[in-house]
C-alpha cells in the first residue's frame, strides 16, 4: 500500500521581500532565466555514485573518518551546508592578498548593505558569535574602556538583556558570555515593567511565538522598545535570507543569520545586518581588536566568501533548485513503492511554515510488525553502516509522534546521492528479520535502593547518586547530578541495565543514558550524553542504614530558640 499525500505548496518561500502578512513574507520574486550558479553547490554537475562516494581516496577516509550522505538537513553537527562554487572562488581570490582588516570590514559592510538593503553588515564567526558581538556593542557602546572591562560589568550603565521566556535557548550562552543579566519575561506587561535604565537590549528568537499576530510578536515588542531607544536583536539563525531582510522590515534593530545554512556560505560564518552604529561597535569588539571578543576571528577569505554567498543566493533560480529537490524525492518514492505496508508523504515548503526548513522532505512510514523494524532502528542502521546516511526518525515536519518511519530531507543532498539513499533504504526495508519481540528477560536481581555513582568525564570526575524503585523489569526513581535532581526511568533485563534521565534548564538540555551491567551491589558502564559525547560510570549500592529512632513531635510552639 502506498499513499503520496503532497501538502501543497505555494512556491518555495519568497526570497524577495514584501509586506508581512500573518507569519510569512508575502511577496514573491521568482528569479527567471538560466541558473547563474549550479544547483548543486559542491559538485557543480558531477553526479555522485556509490563507487565515488566509497572511494578510499576520499580525504575523510584518508584521515580515518567515515563521511556521511546528508538526507537529514542543515545541522552544524554534520558540517552545515556545502559552499557554492562562487563562494570558493571568492575565498581563493581573497587569499592572494593582504589587506588592513578594518578597511576590509568597511568594504564588506557596505557591500552587504548594497546587496541586502540593510543599513550595514558584519561577518561574524558564526551566528552565535554575532549575538555575542552585538551584546558587547550595546553594553560598551563603542567605548573601548568599557569594552575591555567585560565581563566585569561593575560600574557600566547597560547590563541587562530582556528576553521572552519562549526565546530562551542554548545559543543565548553567547549573550550571557558578556556577563549581562538575563531578565526573563512572559508577557508584554512584564516586558514593559522590566525596562529600566540598565536595559541594554531586547533579544528575540524566531518561531511561532515571535511572528506577526502573536502576543509577544516582534512588532509588539518593537512598539514598546523603539520609543525608549532600546535595540531589538532578532535571532534568525536557521532562516533563509530575504531581500530586504524581513525582520528588519518588521522593526528589528539587528538580525542575525547563520552563514553556513541555507545561504551556503562558509560554515564558520554568521551574518549580522541592521543599524550601522551598533554594528560598527560590534566590529570594534571583534578580532583583530583586543578585548572579550578577540575569539571572534573571521578570515578575510571568509568575509569575501560570505558576500559571494549572499550575492549567489540573491541571483540563483530557486524554482530550479526546488525542481531538482523534488526529483530526488520522486526517485526515492518510486524505489520504495510496492514494499508491503510502506506509505510515503511529501511535506513541501509553504508560506505557512515560516522561513525555516525550506526544502521538501518525504516521510517513509510502515507497519513495524510487518517489516519487523522501527523507525528509530532504521535511522540508526542507516547512520552506522556504510555508506552512512543521515535521516530523521519519525514523522518529520508533520511531527506526528505515532508515525513509525523516517524522514528524508533534500537540502543537503547532492545529485546522485538520492540513488545511493534509495537503494540502501530499500535494502533495509526488504531485509528478512525475525518478528519484533515484546518479551523481556527476567531481571537478575533487584536494583532498588540508593547508589553512589562515580562518573568519569574526559578530563574530570563527579559524584552522582541514583535513587531506584523497581517493578519487575521497570525502573523509576531519581538521578542526582552535581547540582540538580532529575527524574529517572529505565529497565533491567538479566543483568543488563538501561537508565535514562535529563537535566533541563532554561535554554539547555543534557541527556543521560546509562547502559551497562549489574553484579550484586555494583553497576558499571557508560553514559551517553547526546551532543556532549560519553562518560564512564561505576555505581555502588549504598548499604548505610538510616538511624532507627522514634521521632518526637512537640505538643506546641517552642519556648526558646
Amino acid at each position: 500500500m502506498k499513499r503520496r499525500n503532497v501538502l501543497k505548496t505555494l512556491t518555495l518561500i519568497p526570497f524577495a521581500g514584501g509586506a508581512i502578512q500573518g507569519n510569512s513574507a508575502s511577496a514573491t520574486q521568482n528569479f527567471s532565466g538560466a541558473l547563474r550558479g549550479p544547483i548543486n553547490p559542491a559538485t557543480a554537475g558531477v553526479e555522485i555514485t556509490l563507487e565515488s562516494f566509497m572511494s578510499e581516496k576520499n580525504i575523510y577516509r584518508t584521515h580515518g573518518i567515515e563521511p556521511v550522505i546528508n538526507c537529514r538537513g542543515i545541522f552544524t553537527i554534520i558540517g552545515g551546508s556545502l559552499k557554492r562554487p562562487q563562494v570558493k572562488t571568492a575565498m581563493e581570490e581573497a587569499s592572494r592578498n593582504f589587506a588592513q582588516m578594518d578597511e576590509v570590514a568597511d568594504g564588506i559592510g557596505q557591500q552587504l548593505a548594497n546587496l541586502t538593503g540593510a543599513e550595514w553588515g558584519v561577518v561574524s564567526a558564526g551566528c552565535a558569535a554575532g549575538l555575542k558581538l552585538v551584546t558587547a556593542a550595546v553594553v560598551a557602546g563603542g567605548d573601548p574602556e568599557k569594552l575591555v572591562r567585560i565581563p566585569n560589568l561593575e560600574g557600566l550603565e547597560k547590563t541587562e538583556i530582556i528576553v521572552p521566556r519562549t526565546s530562551r535557548n542554548s545559543y543565548d550562552h553567547a549573550i550571557r558570555n558578556i556577563g549581562v543579566t538575563m531578565i526573563n519575561v512572559g508577557s508584554m506587561e512584564e516586558l514593559e515593567n522590566a525596562i529600566n535604565p540598565k536595559t541594554a537590549m531586547i533579544y528575540l528568537v524566531n518561531g511561532d511565538r515571535s511572528w506577526t499576530g502573536a502576543p509577544m510578536s516582534l512588532e509588539n515588542i518593537v512598539a514598546v522598545a523603539k520609543p525608549r531607544n532600546i535595540p531589538v536583536l532578532f535571532d534568525a539563525a536557521n532562516e533563509i535570507l530575504t531581500f530586504p531582510p524581513v525582520h528588519l522590515k518588521r522593526g528589528a534593530t539587528i538580525v542575525a543569520y547563520s552563514g553556513g545554512k541555507a545561504i551556503c556560505g562558509p560554515q564558520s560564518c554568521g551574518l549580522i545586518l541592521g543599524k550601522k552604529d551598533i554594528l560598527m561597535s560590534a566590529w570594534q569588539a571583534s578580532s583583530p581588536h583586543h578585548g572579550p571578543c578577540r575569539d571572534n576571528k573571521v578570515d578575510r577569505d571568509e568575509m569575501f566568501g560570505m558576500v559571494a554567498a549572499v550575492r549567489a543566493w540573491k541571483e540563483i533560480d530557486h524554482d530550479a533548485i526546488l525542481k531538482q529537490w523534488n526529483s530526488y524525492l520522486d526517485h526515492i518514492i518510486k524505489k520504495v513503492s510496492g514494499i508491503n505496508s510502506v506509505q510515503t508523504m511529501v511535506h513541501v515548503p509553504s508560506t505557512q511554515s515560516g522561513l525555516s526548513n525550506v526544502s521538501p522532505e518525504v516521510v517513509i512510514s510502515w507497519d513495524k510488525n510487518v517489516l519487523n523494524i522501527t523507525g528509530l532502528e532504521m535511522a540508526d542502521e542507516l547512520a552506522r553502516t556504510k555508506p552512512r546516511i543521515a535521516v530523521a526518525a519519525g514523522g518529520g515536519r508533520g511531527k506526528d509522534p505515532n508515525v513509525n518511519g523516517i524522514a528524508v530531507t533534500t537540502i543537503g543532498m547532492q545529485a546522485g546521492e538520492e540513488k545511493i539513499a534509495a537503494d540502501k533504504i530499500y535494502k533495509i526495508l526488504t531485509a528478512k528479520r525475525p518478528p519484533l519481540s515484546t518479551e523481556m528477560q527476567a531481571p537478575s536481581q533487584s536494583l532498588a535502593g540508593s547508589w553512589e555513582v562515580d562518573v568519569k568525564f574526559s578530563s574530570s570526575s563527579a559524584k552522582h547518586k541514583l535513587f531506584i524503585e523497581q517493578d519487575g523489569n521497570w525502573i523509576k526513581g531519581g538521578h542526582q547530578t552535581t547540582f540538580e535532581v532529575c527524574d529517572l526511568s529505565g529497565s533491567i533485563e538479566g543483568n543488563q541495565i538501561r537508565l535514562q534521565s535529563a537535566l533541563k534548564l532554561i535554554g539547555d538540555h543534557v541527556p543521560y543514558t546509562f547502559t551497562g551491567t549489574v553484579t550484586g551491589d555494583k553497576m558499571t558502564g557508560s553514559i551517553f550524553m547526546g551532543e556532549y559525547r560519553s562518560a564512564q560510570f561505576t555505581a555502588v549500592r549504598d548499604k548505610k542504614a538510616g538511624p532507627k529512632q522514634k521521632i518526637f513531635v512537640p505538643s506546641g510552639a517552642p519556648l526558646s530558640s
